[in-house]
């Protein structure tokens, strides 16, 4: 027998088919096999506005969107209250929960905010795992192989392509990403993605700058807004020829101060 509860949370999603577009990428990553991965072709992450303004013109809704907007960041601030008490919090397609960190010699041993970060993880729920057998993937070729960004691991909070920790190490992995010259504007950045104009460069020696990875240090001086990580470089595959001018290459996804 179906679910109830999943049944509820698919009406008007679930009951027409939906197909998502991607694009096939050199697989660099060491120990997987194969040779391409597929990424979606997302520029970007939708706002509340966005999703509210989707709902009211496709969706149906008849009621004030300003309303439903203010409505909806109600309810994403009343979440984020009772996450910071300590609850979890189900939607009905996914749920979120605080996880704190590290480990404990002793019953009395105290949180201490760097051996035990407190994070917020996601749990896929049966809603979500049922919708997605209903989606066709669909190929529409090879990206552009002038470089890209595949991942960018944040060390402190152990999270993928989701959140910066400022002043802490961060992993970058992808395709002829390693910066090369000697031109300022060559490095590793972090670009606002409301104003791309402003860029916050890393500054510190790039631990490793490889061209499938880069280990680095996050800026401190990050303000909470949501970024894409920007590497701007001469590399080619030639050792001997650098490119003529600099090359930029930008993240599919958005990150979020953590």
């Amino acid at each position: 027998m179906s679910n109830p509860n999943i049944t509820t949370a698919l009406k008007g999603v679930g009951d027409i088919v939906h197909d998502i577009r991607c694009r096939l990428y050199p697989l660099t990553l060491p120990g997987i096999k194969g040779q391409f991965i597929a990424r979606t072709n997302n520029e970007r992450a939708l706002s509340v506005e966005e999703v509210c303004q989707s709902l009211k013109n496709r969706g149906g809704f008849t009621g004030d969107y300003e309303d439903l907007v203010d409505y909806v960041r109600q309810y994403f601030n009343e979440a984020a209250y009772l996450l910071c008490d300590g609850y979890a919090v189900n939607s009905g397609f996914f749920t979120i929960y605080p996880n704190i960190g590290g480990t404990f010699d002793s019953i009395k041993g105290v949180a201490d905010k760097e051996k035990h970060p407190l994070t917020f993880r996601v749990r896929i729920g049966a809603a979500l795992k049922a919708l997605a057998k209903q989606v066709r993937v669909t190929i529409d070729g090879f990206a552009d192989t002038n470089g890209y960004i595949h991942q960018f691991y944040d060390i402190f909070s152990d999270t993928f392509n989701d959140t910066i920790s400022g002043s802490d190490q961060f992993v970058l992995t992808g395709d002829k990403i390693k910066v090369v010259g000697d031109d300022d504007e060559c490095g590793v950045y972090f670009e606002d993605t409301q104003d791309p104009s402003v860029r916050i460069k890393v500054q510190r020696r790039l631990a490793e700058n490889l061209p499938s990875k880069i280990v680095g240090i996050t800026p401190m001086l990050m303000a909470p807004k949501s970024y894409r990580v920007v590497v701007v470089t001469r590399y080619s595959t030639s050792s001997k020829t650098p490119l003529k001018a600099p090359r930029t290459i930008r993240s599919s996804f958005e990150l979020d101060i953590a």
